[in-house]
């Protein structure tokens, strides 16, 4: 880390230097400004949430309601959450770069599942995983005991660079164009371990991938680089400006092409950048970097990033497309290493119903990792991975996946659907994504059989609340909750229906069509879209081809079985 904080900050001071005079052309606004109108701004410079886990043993002796909500915030930038109702239980969120988990690391977050946090874990959509029903008292010891992992929960979140994605078979992968995991590890470190960079607007996340499938979303990432090769090397194409929430952008191309060893300084560029510019700091409505590349566009963010370098990028006009889509699960061929007995090695892709695993699982699954050095990988669709199977363990694999309750070749249903935290935990959810989920595939499964879904790929994405946080406006079918009113004047959890959207392919947000469905009713909805997609779809196309070409007024007369289909 020191030698990459000696190579990269000549780097740092020209990019900051050259934003902040960018910054003093576009009329900033002034700090007396930001402070008047950004709580978290006041509350940043009041007191470093970095700092506050230096408080965190004091803290923890405190009843939780005589904790200030300042410091009850300043935690997230340590990856702690209040979980939901607020009596003194929180969330922790370990971050796990590239989504990879040592042996002994997947232990020690079992242990700490089954010991502290009910053993429950729940695998998330930026490869990290989550623990909840950790009490107050008991937070410095499971901190202490994460760091003794080499894991953190830094930038877990807060105005920071949250986990840096990739893809989970990264360095196993035959498809891959070259393993980008060297480049995730370092920039992880560098940016977890720079105090300005716990200092953003707000969050960014960055992705970075040579995935030809595109499995990491980069549609959707602040940053993305993406695999890209020209006149026979091998490095990156980077697009920005991605993200959702309630108003989404897909990201934009820069046109450039990247070689390996220039990633990460361009990465600090960009960072520089969004960190410098003040106008993103009067309001949090406005706070993320799609907004600054909404406002200035590509093109000029290109223009920027190249002063910052001091020097021209290579152009890349054709930004490449993904050749199709993967989940990685099942049972795969590993590229460059062979078995201690000189057979084939093997990764085994394994679907996760919601992301939600039990700690004695993770426990399990390390002591049989470890037993012929495997790694335990998370991937975006909160399913995981096993890796480095030796031919002779295949079989004695699957068996224990089975005795577990998984298994590589589990209904696809599963391994495409994606729920938020939501209800019981979260305090920005109206709902109970997973369980609504569970519930929605498990009607799939019984109406149409679990056969038809090997042939047909249907993605679920189903959020609690306008955040996003399981991407609803990307999935073939998404999901957000709400409230619903039932004819009798009463409320209860609801959905809105947003049809249309996806990325890969066909990259697009999707849009909706229907809305404040009763919870109880949303799979009869959904089940009557599967049945007049199976019944209308032409050549082959997939369900977002279906939804776009039959429009929206169909799409809102099947749903509400206006019509017979």
């Amino acid at each position: 880390m020191a030698e990459t904080g000696t190579r990269l900050r000549p780097c740092q001071e020209v990019a900051r230097a050259i934003a902040e005079a960018l910054a003093a052309m576009d009329n900033q606004p002034s700090e007396e400004l930001v402070l008047k109108r950004n709580y978290i701004e006041r509350l940043k410079r009041e007191k470093n949430p970095e700092r506050i886990i230096d408080e965190l043993p004091q803290l923890a002796g405190c009843d939780y309601q005589a904790i200030p909500e300042e410091d009850i915030v300043r935690l997230h930038w340590w990856g702690i959450f209040h979980d939901k109702p607020k009596v003194g239980y929180f969330c922790l969120r370990i971050k796990c770069p590239g989504g990879i988990v040592k042996p002994a690391q997947l232990r020690g977050v079992g242990e700490l599942s089954v010991r502290y946090g009910q053993n429950y874990v729940e695998l998330t959509t930026r490869q990290n995983f989550q623990l909840h029903h950790v009490h107050l008292t008991q937070l410095p010891e499971v901190f202490d005991r994460i760091h003794e992992l080499g894991l953190t929960t830094k930038g877990g979140c807060g105005d920071t660079v949250r986990n840096i994605t990739g893809c989970p078979v990264a360095g196993l992968d035959p498809h891959e164009l070259f393993d980008p995991t060297p480049i995730i590890l370092e920039a992880a470190q560098l940016f977890d371990s720079t105090p300005e960079y716990s200092d953003l607007p707000r969050k960014h996340k960055i992705t970075v991938s040579t995935c030809p499938y595109w499995c990491t979303a980069p549609e959707i990432n602040c940053v993305a680089f993406v695999g890209a090769e020209k006149d026979g090397r091998k490095g990156f194409t980077v697009l920005v400006g991605g993200g959702l929430a309630s108003t989404p952008r897909l990201a934009k191309p820069l046109g450039v092409f990247i070689e390996p060893q220039d990633a990460i300084p361009v990465m600090v560029a960009i960072l520089e950048l969004w960190r410098t510019n003040k106008r993103y700091r009067v309001s949090r409505v406005k706070a993320r970097f799609k907004f600054m590349v909404d406002d200035y566009g590509p093109e000029r963010i290109r223009s920027m990033i190249e002063q910052a370098l001091g020097r021209k990028l290579e152009d890349y006009p054709e930004t490449p497309r993904p050749i199709g889509f993967t989940n990685h699960m099942g049972i795969h061929e590993q590229k460059g290493r062979e078995s201690w007995d000189g057979g084939q090695v093997y990764y085994i892709g394994v679907p996760v119903l919601a992301g939600q695993m039990k700690g004695e699982h993770l426990i399990a699954l390390a002591d049989w990792l470890e037993s012929f050095g495997g790694d335990f990988r998370i991937t975006r669709q909160q399913n995981f991975i096993l890796t480095n199977v030796p031919e002779s363990k295949v079989d004695d694999t699957i068996a224990l996946l089975r005795e577990l309750g998984y298994s590589p070749f589990a209904c696809p249903l599963i391994a495409n659907g994606i729920a938020c935290t939501g209800d019981p935990f979260c305090n920005y959810s109206v709902t109970n994504a997973k369980h609504h989920l569970r519930e929605v595939i498990a009607h799939l499964r019984s109406v149409f059989g679990d056969e038809i879904w090997q042939q047909v790929r249907l993605t679920l994405h189903m959020d609690g609340c306008p955040h996003a946080c399981a991407q609803h406006w990307v999935g073939d079918i998404g999901l957000q909750g709400t409230a619903a009113t039932l004819p009798d004047g009463t409320k209860q959890e609801g959905f809105d229906i947003i049809l249309g959207g996806g990325i890969g392919e066909i990259p697009r947000i999707g849009r909706q069509i229907i809305r404040r469905v009763p919870a109880d009713e949303v799979k009869f909805v959904i089940e009557r879209l599967v049945r007049a997609y199976l019944q209308e779809r032409q050549n082959g196309e997939t369900f977002q081809q279906w939804c776009l070409r039959v429009g929206d007024e169909h799409l809102k007369v099947v749903a509400t079985e206006l019509v017979a289909v």
